[in-house]
């Protein structure tokens, strides 16, 4: 376990965003706001023994003690009729218990690997409200595999034990057995929540992270009670707002690199939009360019992204040419440059 510390509305009327959202994308958000209520209840991937196991060994670092091993009396109303409401109560039952939070409000974002919620915050944390990210093992499966990614960060082997990402043994390893696997799902998502630290702790735009226990990340709320931040794809900026956006995200993706990281997958799809300010997210495929230099062709790939979106809003630059004078001057010649 890690643990840090630093109204319904009306079906007549919209929630008040201050926010230029596409049309699309506003509707998405209210139809994720009513999806909770199923008609039936079935039997999940994520409710399977196995699962519910990994869990329980995740939750805590030592056996509770017996008055800890009640029953729990975190119930959120939210989860009723909600297929998969086992699965979610036993990933954020360790954080109620831990007076980190103390309900579920809603759903504020749901993708392959990983759902979010928005919950009610603890008193003892300081915040209103807290974002629970949830890792679905499932979606492990699925997870990049790709050699640049598995060689280019530190994993643990099936003892826990911290092994560099170009080590091919453990990899090997991480196939053969259930505790190896599971080992290698902890790894993955401890890597996104030192990532998500290690960025803010430094002065980046990222969501405070607050704990990590299982298969959680529990993290600052970016957005309201009645509204959940939308992602840089789904609003339409002024253009006069474009180019300081875009000064920002450069000088996160430079700070990420100074400080040992690399977003591996950053798009306008996973950086946050919230009253004229953007934050970075899902760090999960982020990677050390100091385990291997072959990362700068992900590295150049982020500032493409990047360039190609804010270019719409007329903000002019050279992707290669800043990748590469970003680069050089933190991490040295590129190789073949050499």
């Amino acid at each position: 376990m890690r643990h840090d510390f630093f109204a319904e509305d009306s079906e007549e009327f919209e929630p008040v965003t201050f926010v230029k959202m596409k049309p699309d994308a506003r509707e998405r958000s209210r139809l994720r706001k009513a999806s909770h209520t199923k008609p039936t209840k079935k039997t999940s991937y994520e409710s399977s023994s196995a699962v519910q196991r990994w869990l329980k060994q995740q939750a805590y670092d030592v056996e509770p003690e017996a008055e800890q091993r009640q029953e729990s009396s975190f119930k959120p109303m939210f989860l009723a009729g909600r297929r998969d409401s086992p699965w979610i109560l036993s990933s954020l039952t360790p954080l109620y218990d831990q007076k980190l939070i103390t309900d579920i409000i809603y759903e504020a974002s749901s993708g392959k690997e990983a759902t979010v919620f928005c919950c009610a915050a603890h008193v003892d944390t300081g915040q209103e409200l807290l974002a629970a990210k949830i890792y679905r093992p499932r979606m492990f499966r699925s997870l990049r595999n790709d050699a640049v990614y598995r060689y280019s960060r530190v994993q643990r082997d099936e003892e826990g034990q911290a092994e560099h990402g170009n080590s091919r043994r453990g990899s090997a390893a991480t196939r053969k057995s259930e505790k190896s696997r599971a080992a290698q799902v902890a790894s993955w998502i401890e890597y996104e929540y030192l990532t998500q630290r290690i960025m803010y702790e430094h002065g980046a735009d990222v969501p405070r992270p607050f704990a990590h226990i299982g298969n959680t990340v529990l993290m600052e709320y970016v957005g309201s009670r009645d509204q959940s931040a939308p992602r840089l794809s789904d609003v339409v900026l002024d253009v006069e707002e474009a180019q300081e956006l875009f000064d920002c995200i450069m000088r996160n993706i430079e700070l990420a690199l100074v400080h040992g990281r690399i977003h591996g997958d950053l798009s306008e799809y996973n950086i946050l939009y919230w009253e004229g300010k953007v934050s970075l997210i899902d760090f999960a495929q982020a990677v050390d360019p100091y385990h291997n230099s072959d990362v700068f062709s992900l590295f150049a790939r982020d500032i493409d992204r990047i360039c190609r979106y804010f270019s719409l809003y007329g903000v002019a630059c050279d992707p290669n040419a800043l990748a590469r004078s970003i680069w050089t001057r933190h991490m040295g010649p590129l190789p073949e440059l050499l």
